[in-house]
C-alpha cells in the first residue's frame, strides 16, 4: 500500500499548532466527523454519517443485538399468524416523543406508511404489504400478501429504515427529507441545533423511557450519560487525529489504515474497529462470455486464488482484515462456514487441471477494476498474477469507478469485475441475491432456495437455508468474496463503555468520560 508520509507530518504539525486546549463542559462529548450529513431524516437518507448522529434521536420498532439479531425497541413483542401473513406488533406504553407527546399506534402507522411509500428501503418490505393499521392504542397489525421472512430485519435497520415520528410530523411527508423542525424522535438524545460547518448539537432527553434488559448491541438499556453530544465537521484527517490526541475531540471517525499500528500503541488513544466490515466481491458474468454457465471454469478460477496473500498486500495490518469466507462475519447470526473450504485454496496446479477439464484453452478473460478504491486495484493485481501462474489469460482493464459502473451494465464488456459491499442486516440484501444485479445470476437452483428463504419466518429455518445458498454460491461461483475489511475510528482513552468494536455505527448511550 502507498504510505501516507504527508499525513504523518500533518498530524505532528497539527498536534503542535492547530489546537489551543479549549476547556469544554465535562458533560459534552465532542465527535469529529468527516463532514456534514445531507439530512438527519433516516427514512429517506442512507448516509452512514447521518445515521451515526440520527440513531441517538430516532428509534424504530426493532433494533439489533450484538449478534445482529433483531430485538424489540419501541415494540414490546409480536405475534405472527400460522400462514406468516398477519403480524400483530405490540408497542411499549409510556414512551414519549421529544415534543412531550405520547407515542401511539397512530404515530407508528403514519411513520410506516410514509416509509413504505417514500423510504429508501421501504419498498423492500412494502412490496409484500397489503395493509398496515392501528388495531389498538398500542397495537399495529401488518398484513402481507405473502410470507416474507426478512420483515423484522428490515424494520430493525434504521439506515434508510422506518424510524418512528409523531404522526403530526410525518403525515403528508414525501420523499423530500423532513426539515429540522421535524427532528422529533423518542431516543435518549434530542435535536438541539445545527450550526452549519460548526456542529450538530444533541442534548439529553430527560423524559426518555429506555427499553428494559441488559444492554446488548443496540438492544436493551440505553442511558444518556452526557448532557450534550456535539458532532463537529472536521474534513482534514490530520486535524481529527491531532484533535483527539490534544483533547479537543473525544472521538474521530474514518482513520487511515497505515496509521493503525502507531495509534494502537498510543496510550492517549483508543482504536475502535467497525464491527460491520465491508467485503470485496469479484463478480462473474453469467450472461455472456466464457464464464456463462461454465461453473467448472469458475471453480477453477476460485481455486487459483490465495485470498490471504492479497489481503496482506492490499490492506496491511492484520487487525484490519479477516480471510473469512462466510458472507457475514464471525459473531453475526448469519455466520456460516458452508462451502468456505473453497474460499482460498491458492492451488495453481489444481486450478490449471480444472480449467483444462472445463474446456478452457487460453482465451482472454476480461477483468475490470477501478483505481478509485486502492484496495480494489491492489487486490486485482495480486489475483491477476496468481491466475496467470495457473495458466489463465487475464486481460486486466483499469477504469475510473464511473466508467466501470457504466461498463458492468453491458454484458459484452467484461467477464470479471471487482466491487465491494457494506453491512446488511439480512443476506437477502447482498447484491448477488438480486437477479438483475450485473452478473445476472438467476439459476433455477438459486430461485428455488431464494423463494424458500424469503417465505420462511422461522429464524432457525432461514439460517439453515442461507447455509444452503452459500454452498450454492461456492458451487456455481456467481461471485467470489475476497475477505472482510475493517475500518476503524479513534477515541480518547478517557471514554468508557465503548467496547473494542462498534456494531454498525458508533453509539454514545451507556458511554461516559472519566
Amino acid at each position: 500500500m502507498t504510505s501516507h508520509n504527508w499525513l504523518r507530518s500533518l498530524v505532528a504539525v497539527g498536534a503542535l499548532v492547530a489546537f489551543s486546549g479549549t476547556a469544554y463542559a465535562a458533560g459534552t462529548l465532542r465527535y469529529a466527523t468527516v463532514g456534514e450529513p445531507p439530512s438527519l431524516d433516516q427514512q429517506v437518507i442512507t448516509s452512514d454519517l447521518s445515521t451515526t448522529i440520527a440513531h441517538h434521536i430516532f428509534e424504530g420498532l426493532y433494533t439489533f443485538n450484538a449478534k445482529n439479531e433483531p430485538v424489540p425497541l419501541l415494540a414490546s413483542g409480536e405475534t405472527v399468524s400460522d400462514d406468516g401473513k398477519t403480524i400483530v406488533i405490540a408497542l411499549r406504553e409510556g414512551v414519549k416523543f421529544h415534543n412531550g407527546e405520547d407515542m401511539t399506534a397512530a404515530d407508528v402507522v403514519a411513520s410506516l406508511k410514509r416509509w413504505g411509500e417514500f423510504g429508501s428501503r421501504g419498498n423492500l418490505l412494502f412490496d409484500h404489504v397489503e395493509s398496515v393499521e392501528a388495531t389498538g392504542d398500542h397495537e399495529v397489525t401488518l398484513k402481507l400478501t405473502n410470507p416474507f421472512g426478512p420483515w423484522k430485519n428490515l424494520m430493525a435497520f434504521i439506515n434508510g429504515g422506518p424510524s418512528i415520528y409523531p404522526a403530526s410530523v410525518v403525515e403528508g411527508a414525501t420523499k423530500e427529507p423532513i426539515g429540522q423542525d421535524g427532528y422529533i424522535g423518542t431516543g435518549p438524545y434530542k435535536f438541539s441545533a445545527w450550526e452549519p460547518n460548526r456542529k450538530i448539537e444533541l442534548v439529553r432527553f430527560e423524559d426518555y423511557t429506555s427499553p428494559e434488559g441488559e444492554a446488548d448491541g443496540y438492544g436493551g438499556e440505553r442511558t444518556a450519560e452526557f448532557d450534550t453530544l456535539d458532532f463537529m465537521p472536521v474534513p482534514d484527517v490530520g486535524a481529527r487525529i491531532a484533535g483527539v490526541r490534544a483533547g479537543d475531540y473525544d472521538y474521530a471517525e474514518s482513520i487511515p489504515g497505515d496509521l493503525y499500528e502507531e495509534l494502537k500503541n498510543d496510550e492517549t488513544v483508543t482504536t475502535i474497529l467497525n464491527g460491520g466490515p465491508i467485503f470485496g466481491l469479484v463478480f462473474m458474468n453469467s450472461s455472456e462470455g466464457p464464464l456463462k454457465e461454465n461453473f467448472a471454469l469458475r471453480r477453477a478460477i476460485q481455486t487459483a486464488l490465495d485470498k490471504t496473500t492479497a489481503l496482506q498486500v492490499a490492506i496491511g495490518p492484520e487487525d484490519l482484515w479477516r480471510a473469512n469466507g462466510s458472507f457475514l462475519p464471525d459473531g453475526n447470526v448469519w455466520y456460516n462456514d458452508a462451502g468456505t473450504e473453497n474460499f482460498s485454496k491458492g492451488d495453481a496446479e489444481a486450478a490449471k487441471t480444472m480449467a483444462q477439464e472445463a474446456g478452457y484453452s487460453g482465451e482472454p478473460i476480461k477483468f475490470m477494476v477501478s483505481t478509485n478504491y486502492p484496495f480494489h486495484y491492489d487486490t486485482a493485481i495480486v489475483y491477476t498474477k496468481q491466475l496467470a501462474n495457473a495458466g489463465f489469460n487475464i486481460d486486466l482493464q483499469v477504469y475510473d469507478w464511473a466508467t466501470l459502473i457504466e461498463k458492468r451494465a453491458q454484458p459484452d464488456q467484461w467477464d470479471l469485475f471487482f466491487t465491494h459491499h457494506g453491512f446488511v442486516p439480512d443476506p437477502i440484501l447482498i447484491s448477488v441475491m438480486n437477479d438483475t444485479y450485473p452478473g445476472w445470476w438467476a439459476t433455477p437452483e438459486k430461485t428455488e432456495l431464494k423463494d424458500k428463504f424469503t417465505a420462511s419466518s422461522d429464524p432457525a429455518e432461514r439460517e439453515k437455508i442461507w447455509g444452503e445458498i452459500q454452498t450454492l454460491i461456492y458451487e456455481q461461483v456467481p461471485t467470489m468474496k475476497t475477505g472482510d475489511i475493517y475500518t476503524y475510528n479513534i477515541a480518547s482513552s478517557k471514554l468508557q463503555g465503548l467496547g473494542e468494536a462498534t456494531l454498525i455505527w458508533p453509539s454514545f448511550w451507556n458511554v461516559s468520560k472519566e
